[in-house]
């Protein structure tokens, strides 16, 4: 069986009242459209393809790096039928075509594969809910067959008291389906052509039609405005802060805890309230996670503490290093095993070595920082000189004193001490205390100014 999945993703969504494309509005740090894209993957269709319309050509740009999907733009748009109608073309050799629809990012592939699994040459995924306002009612007989689907603005009040509504995901004979769509009108309220219409017409030809419950009405639903989007974040984080659960970590509060890339973890992980993982983030094993930090691109080995209150991006922190609290690791940043990052401590495109301290208020940046140093707050790397930048390599026991100011490219040597409050232009020796700062002068009877009368 040959299947081809239509995704529809060309609406205006008018009420999210923004210039981006309802579809690349982002739930869980990612478009919606993209938790669309990955489901339909998950079932290996023979084909995909998705139906764009409103943003033109920003909507597959925002996928240009994803292989294995055909774009159709839809103009002008004309209703879910005439959207189906522009990807027919594209379906050739497919037996069975699977719609989705881009602003529906819940729905899970165990789910589909149910549908999938029904025998009948149309089957629909609908739902049950208290309030059906504005959905399609599935209409059956006194059998329970389903008959028809009719959209709200033209049912009777019988026919809108009806709890079942059509979520719109269905699958169907392709063969038949490209026949449908050849009869589809738009005499109806809105004017438009509904790829709903086909239910009646598969009944009128003999055809049985199923109708599969959805789970859970959340999984099924979709974004029309801004607080039916955060509501389905606050879903997705709900299903995914569970999961991670049952892997074995710890949340101190799930609700509080966003997860907007790929959490990969070993055992015994925990992590504090409010965390932010974006992009790809490993945790190893015993890693603690303080509370109010964001970790984004970053890979954290076994027995590594981060405090509270950090953001560590595109960077790499050895085992049982401890970081912050209030600490920033920017992209480049390499600590090795059992390295101390402090209190508003930056540190940017660095290997700080095994063992060495980086503790208070510094700045280390373009920097290769040996085993055993001690970095004394108030230490910056001056790596850029208005153009370009420099490296600052500092050796094995190197001792550098507080408020210190490394004028880059200069090397401190192994086992080396820099005084307090130097600034240093040239390269320090091994082995041997260096200071350069300006000799101090007590000047006697000296007087503040005074403000004149």
């Amino acid at each position: 069986m040959h299947l081809g999945i239509v995704i529809l993703a060309a609406g205006q969504g008018t009420r999210m009242k923004s210039s981006l494309p309802k579809v690349l509005h982002p739930l869980a740090g990612r478009p919606l459209l993209g938790h669309v894209l990955e489901t339909a993957a998950a079932l290996a269709p023979t084909r995909t393809v998705v139906v764009y319309g409103h943003g033109g050509e920003r909507v597959p740009a925002s996928f240009a790096q994803r292989d294995g999907v055909l774009w159709v733009e839809q103009t002008p748009q004309l209703g879910t039928g005439h959207a189906v109608q522009q990807a027919i073309p594209h379906l050739g050799g497919c037996d069975r075509v699977l719609v989705l629809y881009g602003d529906v990012p819940l729905v899970e592939a165990g789910t589909l594969q149910g549908l999938l699994g029904r025998p009948e040459p149309v089957a629909l995924l609908s739902v049950r809910l208290a309030d059906p306002t504005g959905y399609g009612r599935v209409v059956r007989d006194g059998a329970s067959r389903v008959r028809r689907i009719v959209e709200q603005k033209d049912a009777t009040d019988e026919e809108r008291a009806v709890e079942e509504v059509n979520t719109g995901i269905m699958v169907l004979d392709a063969t038949r389906l490209s026949g449908w769509l050849g009869r589809l009108s738009n005499a109806n309220a809105q004017g438009e052509y509904y790829l709903t219409d086909v239910i009646a017409m598969a009944v009128g030809d003999g055809l049985p039609v199923e109708a599969v419950a959805a789970p859970d009405p959340l999984e099924v639903a979709g974004v029309n405005d801004r607080a039916q989007l955060a509501q389905l974040e606050r879903e997705w984080q709900r299903r995914a802060a569970e999961r991670l659960m049952r892997a074995g970590v710890t949340l101190a509060d799930p609700a509080r805890f966003d997860l907007r890339g790929t959490l990969r973890h070993g055992r015994d992980v925990s992590i504090d309230v409010n965390v932010i993982v974006e992009g790809t983030v490993v945790l190893g094993d015993d890693v603690r996670i303080g509370a109010n930090t964001t970790l984004r691109d970053a890979v954290i080995a076994d027995g590594a503490q981060v405090l509270e209150n950090c953001v560590i991006e595109d960077a790499s922190i050895g085992p049982r290093s401890r970081i912050g609290p209030f600490s920033r690791l920017r992209p480049g940043t390499r600590l090795l095993g059992d390295a101390h990052v402090g209190n508003f401590v930056e540190i940017k495109n660095s290997e700080v070595g095994p063992g060495s301290k980086v503790n208070h208020l510094s700045y280390v940046g373009d920097s290769t920082v040996g085993c055993d140093v001690n970095v004394g707050a108030g230490t910056i790397t001056c790596n850029y000189d208005g153009a370009n930048k420099h490296r600052t390599v500092i050796g094995d026991r190197a001792f550098i004193g507080s408020n210190t100011a490394l004028v880059a490219p200069i090397a401190v040597g192994e086992g080396a001490t820099v005084g307090a409050g130097t600034t240093l232009t040239r390269d320090a020796p091994a082995e041997a205390l260096t200071v350069a700062r300006a000799k101090q002068a007590t000047i006697t009877g000296w007087k503040r100014p005074v403000k004149k009368k």
